[in-house]
């Protein structure tokens, strides 16, 4: 038996406890409902369409679901849909994904991920067991999902070693990373080697919003609707990944890649600011280049949550139809309005082809 298809036994095995685990209509990997929905998308809707920022929900990380804990108001409706959804793959996924004619989804750990655990060596553990489960996913179902791995940042050298065996033996597209890890940001200088990784690997890093705050901030004290995907996580995933270019990082790694979603996090909107603004300032780092050509060059947006014509308008002509990605942020996200935003958007067919899965194709390898 070759080293290649060992794993993919292994994975397919560990995804397999992990169903049973979850049980009933949240089984991961439920084959008698996956040959229900596991055919071509349905017909009529022949537009690939890939969406890149698709949260699950695993089994044995006790991190998960954070988000949903009361700091953010929401509804407990809301919140009891999201819950049914999360964890499950082949009732309401595939369905979902069927009814609207998505014909990928490429998942990740729903946030914080593995951001939060203070344990390095859990963290590491952690990372393994959801990578395996999320490949074990993807060899049962190769046409509908891909996946972006858990990087356990809390020990570098170790998330450079996952980030290889991700890529080389588990077939990952790239990776994802829920906000900062336990108040340490992907600028600092220990994360050095693991950006070497990326770039060596051609790998690309989707930084998501991450639920756990680094520290007090005072504006959104008294209106707690403030948290969450209503302001503060695009403000604080946007300034991470100011961080990012003001620490010089795509200046010591040109070939690297990060991916920001919700239409980039107000990045592409304030672009001519910051190419006035930095003439006027100090940097810690003496950037070659202005910071839009970074936002051009290194950094790719999706349209997750962020459905209206004017804002995608504006967003290809600041970052180039280059750099646009599909995403739907499912469960929080509802599939049918973000697929119906892309299919009626005003752009030529080719760039809502680029837009729906060619950008995809090429930055994730899929």
């Amino acid at each position: 038996m070759s080293a290649h298809e060992w794993t993919r036994r292994q994975v397919l095995n560990t995804a397999a406890g992990a169903g049973v685990a979850l049980g009933g209509a949240s089984a991961l990997l439920g084959p008698g409902v996956a040959q229900a929905h596991d055919g071509k998308p349905t017909p009529g809707n022949r537009m690939k369409i890939i969406a890149i920022e698709e949260a699950i929900m695993l089994p044995g990380l006790i991190t998960q679901g954070t988000a949903l804990n009361g700091a953010i108001p929401f509804k407990p409706e809301v919140i009891a849909q999201w819950m049914k959804r999360l964890p499950d793959v082949t009732e309401y996924r595939l369905a979902d994904m069927d009814e609207n004619g998505v014909t990928m989804q490429v998942l990740s750990l729903t946030p914080p991920g593995v951001q939060m655990q203070p344990d390095a060596a859990i963290a590491v553990r952690d990372a393994q067991h959801a990578n395996d489960t999320l490949a074990g996913i993807i060899a049962a179902h190769p046409t509908r999902f891909g996946g972006l791995a858990a990087l356990p940042l809390q020990n570098p050298t170790a998330a450079v070693r996952e980030a290889r065996r991700a890529m080389n033996d588990l077939g990952m597209a790239g990776f994802l990373v829920n906000g900062h890890t336990c108040g340490h940001y992907l600028d600092e200088p220990q994360f050095r080697e693991v950006w070497a990784a990326l770039e060596e690997l051609g790998a690309a890093l989707y930084l998501h919003p991450t639920p756990a705050a680094a520290g007090e901030w005072g504006l959104p004290q008294g209106r707690p609707e403030l948290n969450g995907p209503l302001y503060t996580w695009a403000a604080e995933t946007g300034g991470h990944a100011l961080r990012v270019i003001l620490g010089g990082v795509f200046d010591d790694f040109p070939g690297a890649r990060l991916i920001v979603g919700h239409m980039g996090e107000f990045l592409p909107f304030h672009m001519s600011r910051l190419d006035v603004q930095i003439e006027n300032i100090t940097t810690r780092v003496a950037l070659k280049r202005k910071p839009s050509e970074y936002l051009s060059d290194n950094i790719a947006i999706t349209t997750s949550g962020v459905m209206d014509d004017n804002m995608l308008q504006a967003a290809i002509k600041a970052v180039g139809i280059d750099n646009v990605l599909f995403a739907i942020d499912y469960p929080f996200e509802k599939s049918a309005q973000a697929v119906e935003f892309l299919r009626n958007a005003h752009v030529p067919n080719t760039h809502r082809r680029q837009i729906a899965h060619r950008n995809a194709e090429r930055i994730l390898h899929l």
